[in-house]
């Protein structure tokens, strides 16, 4: 059992696009995970707007897509602190694996097929 709905996930992904754009002024990061924070946070929060679930905004991503999406975007995060070079730096490398970790966490509690049985067909205004 999924302990995570579609729209509580939604929160989620809206809350962690604010604490991965907030991250490096809050916790001064230097200049290669500050934009690394950046660039995850705006492809976070496209994926997030473009993902059909109750929180999204344009629903063309299935939201089974978007749980793969998040996924590797968590493995991205987990692997930041090495593959960009900044794994000296302790308070974003910290910060990097922790916010993976709770990614992966999500990814995990969430029901991406909830939803999707219960979906009304779509309206077709022709009666097709």
């Amino acid at each position: 059992m999924k302990l995570l709905s579609p729209r509580h996930h939604g929160y989620i992904d809206y809350a962690a696009v604010a604490l991965l754009a907030l991250a490096p002024l809050a916790l001064r990061f230097g200049t290669v995970p500050t934009s690394v924070c950046y660039v995850t946070a705006l492809a976070h929060l496209v994926v997030t707007l473009l993902s059909d679930h109750p929180l999204g905004a344009a629903r063309k991503i299935p939201f089974a897509v978007h749980g793969a999406v998040e996924f590797s975007i968590a493995v991205g995060l987990l692997a930041a602190p090495w593959l960009f070079g900044f794994s000296a730096e302790l308070p974003a490398r910290t910060f990097f694996v922790a916010a993976g970790i709770a990614l992966l966490l999500v990814v995990l509690a969430t029901s991406y097929t909830a939803g999707i049985l219960s979906r009304p067909a779509p309206y077709d205004r022709y009666d097709r």
